[in-house]
């Protein structure tokens, strides 16, 4: 179960990977929608260490806020990183794979939030 209140790690995660140059950032809202998470955060990388930075910026950001990881999964060249932390899930692409998958298609009815309004909530 996560430690801290969702709407503020929404925020969190967003800004580290506002901070890392993440490209397309969109954060869907899923509550009653879905039965695997309350939010999903879907962010392109530029390239494959950049796909691993913002990896380590979400990661780093759920550890410091002591927030409960349910996993994360990430083929070794697959261009698509999911981090699991319960209530929010990100997903982050390389352009080819987001282009491919594109799950904010498969979530039509959701709502989808202002990333600059959670970007200026501090």
């Amino acid at each position: 179960m996560p430690t801290t209140d969702p709407h503020r790690l929404l925020q969190l995660c967003c800004q580290a990977l506002d901070d890392k140059k993440a490209v397309e950032l969109r954060v869907l809202d899923l509550v009653g929608k879905s039965t695997i998470t309350n939010y999903l955060i879907i962010a392109t990388a530029t390239s494959a260490p950049h796909l691993k930075a913002l990896r380590g910026a979400i990661e780093m950001t759920l550890k410091e806020e002591k927030a409960s990881l349910a996993g994360s999964e990430f083929g070794s060249d697959s261009g698509w990183l999911v981090v699991d932390a319960y209530e929010i899930m990100v997903h982050l692409f390389l352009p080819e794979q987001r282009d491919n998958y594109r799950l904010e298609s498969l979530w039509k009815d959701a709502k989808e939030m202002d990333v600059r309004a959670l970007l200026a909530a501090k």
